[in-house]
């Protein structure tokens, strides 16, 4: 069986009726950081209230007392909570009102601030471990989710557990050229950078960037910047624990047995190295046939007790593996594929495979395959957001990644997408978001959909450069192409060997997953994740360097295969056509409940958007419905001119005195009975009856706006 080890952690014991409330504080980038105990959560692990400004969240932490039995992994859970109460809001949706399941932003918070903190508990721990952070009121001039990462170490720290922490985290932006803590919105959006970087006292443990082709060097400056501007939050953490008094407990660590361990790595010998090394998929056949014999032959030694025995010996059966791989990185140099360590696997790609699609590609990269289907409609398709943070956003470029059991070989239940699907979803459509058109250069709402077809390492960065190849096969004017590398590190006493382009067997061998994507001038986003406890920014910067000699390689080859967007749209693709009306006609051409617009798109055919500023956006793949529609709204919108002639336009009344005319819709004006005929009219009905239609000339607009016409004028005119 595994071997069990005890060692000492930490908890803390809070007054059940909240009286010994304990509270520390400290300036961290200009406000007052303040965390505090015993206030709330008598039956918690560990729960703080940490206030930063206006914003307040609620971290707390609840740990099973027992290890897990039977559990291979580590049963960690972070949640981000939004309470829309706490920016003031009720939700915007009509129909529910309460909270409900977590938005995408929310779920990538919560693996924000897990990974970070899952690295930092040692190997084998099981117990179960929840952290939970709520806002309970948030300062709309910065995003909370730093304060929650606080939350949740600050919590974890008085748990008992084994945590090797505390962490805390950043976001950083670029302000009139210069680094600053916790950004305003606008200087998110309008700015160069959206930095997190998270870490302990000595080390960086997770980055996350997007960016505006910024360059390795502004990268790693930074990411020193966000470490050292840190460290008050981390003392702080420090402090409380300290405070607090917290007593040691045991806890357990399940290890592989070492018995098992020394047989199965005397049983591998010779048959890892050199026999093992060979390309992908011919390298895992290899693995799986000698996995295969492994078990046989040990099931010939144990016989029937074999069959609970076999977890343990897969177990150390797949260690003897991974510190193969180590072994031959770090002395020959040699990764289980036979590349040098610089090495990109072999690519191919190819557009236009999808004869209905708006756009399409298939990118290949070794084992690692991802179809791209790229979809325009009108930006009436935006998505609406209606979070904590914003109401009434629209979005209109979404990237969605899918990857089903069989890409990995595997019989699994299809539903919706995973925590890991919609992370790899935002990755990519960060990296792509900087170069995308904006609303006036190209009126469209963008979809793009990644389905990896097979995963053997970095799908993230393969969605990447496939939605690339698919927004330029649909003629999405980007500003840039944009190519995705993952990279992957392992530590050997003081020297680190780096990886371009890591496969499964590295990444889980590995000490640092890390991916960068971007274009020729620089950095767009950025995804660092630490197996080991953090590293220094010099390590990091030159990870960054040999990344960006990676990415020149695999978009040298995407543009060979379509070098910029092409410049027509699919034919299967609405066009869209862009006018400007005065913002005093819109209800008129919306008209009353909406009949007027919608009498036009059922008779045009055409999609119609109209913003507030007076611009109507015209949506039809059919250039006819299009013009169609144009020329209903300018007739609605347009101005009566003196002097101009108005042809064949209807007799709406017929009076004593004359006859009144609509020379535009809602516009009526009156030809006297004296402007009918050069020829002495007696009775308006003589000439015209309801219904006729005439032409005539607007002569004059008197100052109450009326409109006075002349049939007479006009056909003097016309005869000339």
């Amino acid at each position: 069986m595994n071997d069990i080890s005890r060692k000492t952690g930490r908890m803390a014991t809070i007054n059940p009726f909240g009286k010994d409330i304990i509270k520390v504080e400290t300036e961290l980038c200009g406000k007052t950081l303040s965390l505090e105990v015993g206030r709330v959560g008598f039956r918690t692990s560990g729960s703080v209230i940490v206030r930063y400004g206006e914003t307040v969240v609620l971290g707390t932490a609840m740990v099973k007392p027992q290890s897990v039995q039977g559990m291979d992994y580590f049963p960690l859970s972070i949640d981000y909570e939004e309470k829309f109460y706490a920016s003031g809001k009720i939700s915007g949706s009509r129909f529910i009102k309460r909270e409900g399941r977590p938005s995408d932003e929310a779920i990538l918070i919560g693996r924000l601030i897990d990974r970070p903190i899952r690295p930092l508990f040692p190997k084998g721990y099981r117990q179960e471990i929840q952290g939970v952070a709520t806002v309970l009121s948030m300062d709309p001039t910065f995003r909370p989710d730093m304060v929650a990462m606080i939350a949740v170490s600050a919590a974890l720290s008085l748990t008992g557990t084994p945590f090797d922490g505390p962490v805390a985290g950043l976001r950083i932006g670029i302000d009139n050229g210069k680094f600053v803590a916790f950004p305003s919105h606008k200087t998110l959006e309008e700015g160069e950078l959206d930095l997190v970087v998270a870490g302990t006292k000595d080390a960086i443990m997770m980055v996350e960037a997007g960016a505006r082709e910024v360059s390795e060097d502004q990268i790693a400056e930074a990411l020193e910047f966000a470490h050292d501007a840190m460290q008050p939050a981390i003392a702080l953490q420090q402090e409380l624990v300290k405070k607090v008094g917290v007593e040691s407990i045991e806890y357990e660590l399940v290890k592989p047995n070492e018995e098992i361990q020394t047989k199965v790595d005397k049983w591998v010998e010779g048959k890892l190295g050199e026999a093992l090394r060979a390309p992908y998929p011919e390298r895992n056949e290899l693995v799986a046939d000698l996995r295969k014999a492994f078990h046989e032959a040990f099931e010939l030694e144990h016989g029937d007790t074999y069959e609970d025995l076999k977890p343990e010996y897969d177990e150390a059966f797949t260690m003897a593996l991974h510190k193969d791989v180590r072994k031959g990185i770090v002395e020959e140099g040699i990764r289980p594929d036979g590349r040098k360590l610089t090495e990109v696997r072999p690519l191919s790609s190819e557009i236009s495979l999808l004869p209905r699609a708006h756009g399409s590609s298939i990118f290949t990269r070794g084992m690692t395959q991802a179809l791209n289907i790229t979809t325009l409609a009108p930006l009436s398709y935006a998505q609406m957001l209606d979070t904590m943070e914003r109401n009434d956003v629209e979005k209109r470029f979404m990237h969605h990644y899918n990857a089903p059991g069989y890409t990995v070989g595997e019989v699994r239940r299809l539903g919706s997408p995973g925590r890991r699907e919609i992370g790899h979803s935002a990755l990519a459509e960060r990296a792509l978001l900087p170069v995308i058109p904006s609303e006036a250069e190209f009126p469209y709402t963008i979809r793009t959909v990644t389905e990896i077809m097979s995963q053997n390492g970095s799908t993230s960065m393969a969605a990447t450069c496939s939605s690339c190849l698919s927004l330029m096969d649909a003629g999405v004017p980007l500003k840039a192409p944009v190519s995705g590398i993952a990279m992957g590190l392992m530590l050997d006493g003081d020297k680190t060997y780096i990886m371009s382009d890591i496969a499964d067997a590295e990444d889980f061998a590995g000490d640092m997953d890390f991916k960068v994507a971007g274009t020729k001038n620089g950095i767009t986003a950025l995804q660092m994740d630490m197996k080991v406890h953090g590293l220094p920014v010099a390590t990091l910067k030159e990870a960054l360097i040999q990344g960006k000699e990676g990415r020149e390689i695999i978009l040298n080859h995407m543009i060979t295969t379509i070098a910029e967007p092409k410049g027509e749209l699919s034919p299967y693709a609405p066009r869209v056509e862009t006018i400007t009306i005065n913002p005093d006609k819109i209800r008129e051409v919306i008209g009353k409940g909406g009949e007027v617009i919608q009498k036009i798109t059922a008779e045009t055919g055409a999609e119609i958007d109209i913003k507030e500023d007076g611009t109507v956006m015209i949506a039809s793949p059919d250039g006819a419905s299009i013009a169609a529609a144009k020329q209903w709204i300018a007739t609605i919108v347009e101005e009566p001119e003196v002097g101009k002639i108005y042809h064949d336009v209807p007799v709406v009344s017929v009076m004593d005195f004359g006859a009144f005319v609509q020379i535009l819709p809602g516009k009526d004006g009156l030809v006297h009975v004296s402007e009918m005929s050069e020829e002495r009219v007696n009775k308006p009905s003589d000439v015209v009856k309801e219904g006729d239609k005439v032409t005539v000339k607007l002569v004059a607009i008197d100052d109450r706006g009326r409109l006075q016409l002349s049939m007479k004028a006009a056909a003097r005119e016309l005869n000339k």
